[in-house]
């Protein structure tokens, strides 16, 4: 890992010369259309899945199988092997080949959302282009080495791509931030000031490299994660934009949940949260799922791990049929120009992430 000094004052040697921000370019909104859905395949020998790989594999192909039928699929392998065993495990599952694309990119894990491409356009002399930010990635503070491949995600496809890459030179995972597309950033404090991430950068240094490699004009700071979530708080756990002006968050009901202190102050501060114009934001609470356990461990359950595609919106479901179904009303609610599709997560999150944590969109260029 990068040292803490150096961190603040290296550049990668080709890295364009300005910044994202400076050059125009921008993350967009995830409900932006999408040219397609990048996702790495989960490897048997990984950590992610222990005891559940094989469960947890089917909860992955219901999610290429449901995206699919709205926009490609981008699907890291590590090799050709792979290529052949996946493409005719997904044949037999019945998913649209036709819209699935095999990228020979290896990887450790299968959190696109993190360690993938974060996609930023421009519009330049009359045309939109795009660009590739390559965070640095320590799988969360170092917990789960290795990560090397997993870190060189986003240059490979890049490569493949060919589209020219900035390198912030700093730790940034996509799940620990959320847009509204129209210049305002959501993220936690838990996370991004935790010092396993940048320990030599202070939270207003952290703030400038997300306006100007996200290009970005303001930040909105939450406080604490949920529990079971071991990013030290990722925003799409715990509060998501739906819109510009509309932010939903999760909510417990009841007071002896670890996660009712926690979402309770979060919700203080997101009533005082103001956007890039200095307007406050309307805020929509969706309920969490009641706790969801195995071999004694909570999960990081969360209705809020939802992901944008183009037509519709997917969100997990735990086998809890009052609770899948009011988030689920509550979202259709607030997107009625999508289908709003539940899917079932409740072997997937054995690996402490759900639909968002596996997807990373590639907007429309």
């Amino acid at each position: 890992m990068t040292s803490a000094a150096s961190v603040r004052i290296r550049r990668h040697p080709s890295a364009p010369a300005r910044t994202p921000r400076e050059l125009g370019y921008a993350f967009p909104a995830e409900w932006a259309r999408h040219r397609g859905t990048w996702i790495s395949w989960p490897r048997p020998e990984g950590i992610s899945f222990p005891d559940r790989y094989h469960e947890s594999i089917e909860d992955v192909i219901r999610i290429i199988d449901t995206i699919a039928w709205f926009e490609d699929v981008h699907l890291n392998l590590p090799n050709s092997n792979y290529r052949r065993i996946v493409r005719d495990v997904l044949e037999v599952r019945g998913v649209p080949l036709r819209r699935v694309r095999f990228h020979l990119i290896p990887t450790n894990e299968c959190w696109t959302r993190d360690h993938g491409p974060a996609f930023v356009l421009r519009t330049h002399r009359g045309r939109v282009e795009a660009a590739v930010v390559n965070w640095g990635y320590n799988a969360w503070g170092g917990k789960y080495p290795p990560f090397d491949a997993d870190d060189a995600v986003p240059t490979a496809v890049a490569r493949e791509l060919r589209l020219p890459v900035f390198h912030p030179g700093i730790v940034m995972e996509g799940g620990s931030v959320d847009v509204n597309g129209a210049g305002t950033l959501l993220t936690t404090t838990s996370c991004l000031l935790n010092k396993n991430r940048n320990p030599g950068l202070s939270k207003a240094e952290i703030e400038r490299h997300l306006k100007d490699y996200y290009g970005q004009q303001h930040v909105v700071w939450l406080g604490d994660g949920i529990e079971g979530d071991d990013t030290d708080g990722h925003i799409d756990d715990l509060a998501r934009f739906v819109d510009a002006r509309t932010v939903v968050m999760g909510m417990e009901d009841d007071p002896a949940d670890a996660n009712h202190r926690v979402l309770q102050e979060n919700q203080r501060r997101l009533a005082r949260a103001r956007d890039q114009h200095g307007r406050p934001f309307g805020v929509v609470e969706l309920p969490m799922p009641r706790p969801v356990r195995y071999k004694g461990q909570r999960l990081p359950a969360t209705y809020m791990n939802f992901y944008f595609v183009n037509r519709a919106l997917l969100v997990p479901t735990f086998d809890q049929p009052a609770r899948d179904r009011r988030a689920l009303d509550i979202l259709q609610g607030l997107v009625p120009k999508r289908k709003v599709v539940g899917v079932d997560c409740r072997a997937l999150i054995w690996g402490l992430g759900a639909i968002h944590c596996l997807t990373q969109q590639q907007p429309v260029f």
